[in-house]
């Protein structure tokens, strides 16, 4: 088969085993979309399967005869109660649990607990290991590119597969090197994998709608500049940069190096990379001069950590009548699923409970981003509530499975027609709330 832009991850994920001459390989991961095509597809390929605080679980590819699995996961939080939830479903599954840990996308989760998980992983693989197959030897001196994955190997053994870890900072760094004491392990990256293919697929969804709604409320002028904290992979920061052309100065700042190593490799591969200074940067602490910029920004990042004092540095390095705006998630406001569902059903799947939690408790996700604004000094402060709508492509499926793995059998059998006549007449879509808000220094 012929690996082209538009393969699937899983064979972009098989034809990476063949070019490392390998057969099989235990995986671990974070997020659905990097292991279920390959379990669906390539089940003999996949020799242990681990989930590292998982963002959600999809259950069909596990169902029947699924290789082993180990589940480690904290206790509180969205992301733990469900991980616990659907392990438990899951036959023969192993499950860690990581008492008293909030394990959000942001945790940092192998640097908190390393030796529990270190010991969990290391059993665990050497318990399902499969001596016969292929190993990696040497891998020290092995990385590169293939198929659009970049992999990065060391030590040798049964190979071990390590795939992106959300948002987490320090990623898999601090087990790697007592994991490659006892196996090959591969370390994976790239656009197609993890969160940065998770939030460059949001950036090509209606999403962008409610940006740029942020970008033109902040009436940015030919030299001004702008920073945008938290920038991730840099989707925001190019699409402005692919507009500007170097008429304006802009900079991404975060705190995750992983994040900025992809944002960095993307804005090359758009020829962009001129046109935006990435540096390193926590929103807490911005390490910039007062005064700096005329423009500061931030998406989805104000849930993370302090809220309030990240708002006082994008205020503190922002120039007098300059801008300060930000998005963030709205957990206060109901979704809208266009599904013709009874009135229980409905409400259930419209709730904004059903998609709560992963907020610190004191960050931002909800209306006090407008109270929080005017407190901060802002003048006219701007109110943008706005909703995203997604009628197909993969952020209405993440949505789509994340509603689905929540509802009871009769639920699902009711929601299931109701989506199958919905998708069959174009009907079908989910929106999703932000609250947006932008005011002057």
């Amino acid at each position: 088969m012929t690996i082209t832009t538009d393969s699937p991850l899983e064979e972009r994920l098989i034809a990476l085993l063949r070019h490392l001459g390998l057969e099989r390989a235990h995986f671990a991961a974070c997020m659905p979309r990097d292991w279920v095509g390959l379990l669906s597809a390539h089940k003999n390929a996949v020799a242990s399967l681990t989930l590292m605080c998982p963002m959600g679980i999809e259950l069909a590819p596990l169902s029947a005869n699924p290789p082993p699995v180990l589940i480690v996961t904290g206790d509180q939080g969205r992301g733990g109660v469900e991980a616990i939830r659907d392990g438990k479903k899951i036959a023969a599954a192993e499950l860690v649990i990581l008492e008293n840990y909030f394990s959000p996308p942001w945790a940092d989760v192998i640097q908190d607990r390393l030796d529990s998980i270190g010991d969990a992983m290391g059993r665990f693989i050497e318990q399902n290991g499969f001596g016969e197959a292929k190993h990696v030897t040497d891998g020290a001196s092995q990385s590169g590119q293939c198929a659009g994955i970049t992999y990065a190997c060391r030590g040798s053994g049964e190979p071990l597969l390590l795939m992106p870890l959300a948002l987490s900072p320090s990623q898999w760094q601090p087990l790697i090197e007592q994991l490659s004491q006892k196996f090959c392990v591969i370390t994976l990256g790239g656009a197609h994998l993890g969160m940065v293919a998770h939030l460059e697929t949001r950036a090509q969804s209606s999403y962008m709608r409610v940006i740029d709604q942020l970008l033109d409320e902040l009436q940015l002028q030919p030299g001004q500049s702008l920073l945008e904290v938290g920038c991730g992979p840099g989707a925001i920061v190019r699409r402005l940069a692919a507009r500007t052309r170097g008429a304006n100065p802009i900079v991404g700042a975060d705190v995750n190096s992983y994040l900025m190593a992809e944002a960095k490799a993307l804005a090359k591969r758009d020829g962009l990379d001129g046109l935006i200074d990435f540096q390193p940067g926590d929103a807490t602490a911005l390490p910039f001069e007062d005064n700096r910029f005329d423009c500061t920004i931030s998406c989805t990042v104000m849930e993370e950590g302090d809220a309030d004092r990240m708002l006082g540095e994008f205020v503190r390095v922002t120039k007098p009548g300059g801008k300060v705006g930000s998005v963030t998630r709205a957990i206060d406001l109901p979704r809208w699923v266009n599904l013709p569902l009874s009135a229980p059903l409905k409400a259930k799947v419209d709730s904004a409970a059903l998609f709560g939690g992963n907020v610190t408790a004191q960050g931002c996700a909800d209306a006090s981003l407008y109270q929080r604004m005017n407190q901060a000094g802002l003048l006219d402060v701007v109110t943008l509530p706005s909703w995203a709508s997604h009628q197909d492509g993969e952020r209405l499926e993440y949505l789509r499975e994340r509603i689905i793995a929540q509802l009871t059998p009769a639920e699902l059998a009711e929601w299931q027609g109701a989506y199958e006549r919905g998708k069959a007449d174009g009907t079908f879509f989910v929106s999703e709330p932000f609250h947006c808000a932008v005011g002057r220094k």
